[in-house]
């Protein structure tokens, strides 16, 4: 499963990649881009809003975006497809 450039897309259990970020945010577009290239329909991800979570908000309004690789915090503000590539196979 993949997830559309989009926002709360729903959180999906099985997920292997989440972007958090929230519309509107330059960098959380690139960042989804990014992922959307490098996961494309083999690997399941989805995008949440901070915007839609009192705590995600609390945690992450300065860091966004946040890319996550099975629930564990890869990086903060910028992604590389190299960067994702690399966190994917290594938790394979």
């Amino acid at each position: 499963m993949s997830a559309a450039l989009g926002w709360d897309t729903g959180r999906a259990a099985d997920v292997r990649v989440r972007v958090l970020g929230k519309p509107g945010c330059h960098l959380c577009m690139d960042a989804a881009a990014v992922v959307a290239e490098v996961c494309g329909d083999a690997v399941a991800w989805d995008e949440v809003s901070i915007t839609s979570d009192p705590e995600l908000l609390d945690c992450y309004v300065d860091e966004i975006p946040v890319v996550l690789v099975d629930g564990a915090v890869l990086t903060y503000w910028r992604v590389t497809a190299e960067q994702l590539r690399t966190a994917l196979q290594a938790r394979s």
